[in-house]
């Protein structure tokens, strides 16, 4: 197994610091062919890390509490602008991190994600399931510069509002109950959970309303993304957040 780690940890140097120029901005970025994932112990471990994150309760089932994926708030595989994409964040780690008021590494952001997110627990630095993660996100990044964060990082920039929440309630039935049902329990794996016991918990990046609210004006509805106003996204997070969501576990209460 080590053996395997080692293989793996030298071949992601290749992919981060490939040859290929990493400020070359005259083509719009593509995510890479899956054609392009090479054979081997790192192939694998890419593989894996595309399950793991398109399909987390299956692939990384020991350390999930909810029906949540890592691709329900990153979206296209963590490869979409202002959806919180994963392209370039090896390269930006470690990092200061405002909830954990302390540099963190990647592998921390990563169990951060599991113990909320994911209401599960901390995936372990040398758990195969944080190796494979770690490789499809390196891999994602080849040609991102080291230090320089993706276009499109993060959510959009929205003003803040004050929040209405009967008013959100009706965006939520008319914009959002068609996918994610009236009672807030999607439709998993397709579609997730956004309040109850297979949502994210309260200890998550998503029980913000700010977040929350940014996230959707961008990106929801899935079939007209963008039809929000900044007023209406602001609204219905406000309702989703003021619905149950399970308490975060305070035994992780340092990620």
């Amino acid at each position: 197994m080590r053996a395997t780690l080692c293989i793996v940890a030298l071949a992601l140097l290749t992919i981060a610091y490939g040859t290929r120029a990493a400020d070359d901005q005259s083509q719009p970025w593509k995510p890479p062919s899956p054609d392009t994932i090479p054979q081997g112990p790192l192939g694998d471990s890419i593989r894996l890390g595309r399950l793991i994150f398109t399909q987390t309760p299956k692939y990384a089932r020991p350390y999930v509490g909810n029906q949540q994926s890592c691709s329900h708030c990153h979206l296209a595989a963590g490869t979409a602008p202002f959806a919180a994409p994963v392209v370039g964040l090896p390269g930006l780690f470690p990092m200061f991190d405002k909830r954990a008021n302390r540099v963190i590494t990647l592998d921390e952001r990563i169990q951060e994600c599991f113990v909320r997110s994911e209401n599960g627990r901390p995936l372990p630095y040398d758990a195969p399931e944080m190796t494979a993660l770690i490789a499809y996100m390196q891999w994602l990044s080849q040609g991102q510069q080291a230090g320089h964060a993706f276009p499109g990082r993060g959510l959009v920039h929205l003003p803040e509002l004050a929040p209405n929440v009967q008013h959100g309630e009706q965006v939520y039935t008319q914009q959002c109950s068609g996918c994610h049902g009236e009672d807030g329990a999607g439709m998993p794996p397709a579609v997730p959970p956004v309040w109850g016991p297979g949502a994210y918990n309260d200890g998550a990046g998503m029980n913000n309303v700010a977040n929350m609210a940014a996230f959707a004006q961008h990106n929801m509805p899935a079939d007209k993304p963008g039809s929000l106003s900044a007023q209406d996204a602001y609204d219905v997070a406000a309702f989703i957040h003021g619905k149950p969501h399970t308490a975060f576990n305070q035994a992780y209460a340092h990620y």
